[in-house]
């Protein structure tokens, strides 16, 4: 997978399968379930956004991911 930042809570995503779509993460971290979650509110902190090549999928440097079959079939129905 690898990721791109589009500003605010918008990233797009190529996966491992060549889908490449843009997902919006805006009700995950405008309104943070969680601690961990929390600093994404910030949309700085969001745009740190990273790959990790171990888990495939996106992380912020706090640790918080999310998984990535879930932001597969979020690109999808976007798509």
């Amino acid at each position: 997978m690898a990721r791109e930042h589009l500003g605010g809570y918008r990233l797009r995503l190529t996966f491992a399968d060549g889908l490449v779509g843009d997902v919006d993460l805006t009700d995950r971290c405008a309104n943070p379930r969680g601690p961990m979650f929390e600093p994404l509110r910030d949309v700085e902190f969001f745009a740190r956004v990273a790959m990790d090549r171990e888990l495939g999928t996106v992380v912020w440097p706090n640790g918080a991911d999310l998984a990535p079959e879930a932001l597969h079939e979020q690109a999808l129905s976007l798509a």
